[in-house]
């Protein structure tokens, strides 16, 4: 049998999960273009549906990801990172999800010096339109999927607007959200996935 590639082990996760369709809708089908590497503060890393506690990550994590070389834009493309958890209070009842927590913009490649020095580390170039608000998964609740996406945004001056829902971070307004939905809206495309589970306590 053969080894599957990088890139179709990532689709095989997503769907294996139900991120596929759940997340990232299921048509037209997610073609993965770069590997997305999430590594938070403690050590602990997002590794395609790996288990991880709260305190693992606890706090904003580093991301880095393969540069894509886009024919058809001739400037240095930027990104959209978000964290979205579509298990919220549960993944049996899912009434509040997905639950929306983090959006971030203007995200770069790390410049082609940085190759030398070992330092890979996607560069966060604005401050978050959605602050990261760790995973807290309600006692009882079981495992719950936290998905990272990353897209391409259609220009390096997009930003999102004052007045958008994603600038409003109150529980109440990081409820119901949904991913698909705000990538279509902006024009952005899913470039790569990763995601992982933590517990809430029983």
């Amino acid at each position: 049998m053969p080894l599957l590639d990088p890139l179709n082990a990532v689709r095989n996760a997503l769907t294996d999960a139900g991120v596929i369709p759940d997340v990232i809708p299921a048509d037209p089908p997610f073609i993965p273009k770069a590997l997305l590497v999430v590594t938070f503060p403690t050590g602990q890393e997002a590794l395609l549906g790996n288990t991880l506690t709260k305190s693992d990550a606890a706090d904003e994590p580093t991301v880095a990801f393969t540069p894509m070389q886009v024919p058809d834009v001739t400037e240095e493309p930027t990104y959209t990172l978000v964290m979205t958890d579509p298990d919220a209070p549960s993944r049996k009842d899912p009434k509040f999800g997905q639950w929306r927590h983090w959006v971030t913009t203007g995200v770069k490649a790390p410049p082609l010096s940085t190759f030398e020095t070992g330092n890979l580390a996607a560069q966060l170039t604005k401050s978050a339109v959605t602050p990261y608000q760790p995973p807290a998964p309600p006692r009882g609740t079981g495992p719950h999927r936290y998905v990272l996406l990353l897209y391409q945004e259609p220009s390096s001056d997009f930003s999102i607007p004052a007045a958008a829902p994603e600038r409003k971070n109150e529980p109440a307004d990081r409820k119901n959200w949904n991913a698909a939905k705000f990538a279509d809206k902006y024009e952005l495309k899913l470039v790569a996935v990763n995601f992982f589970y933590v517990i809430g306590e029983e």
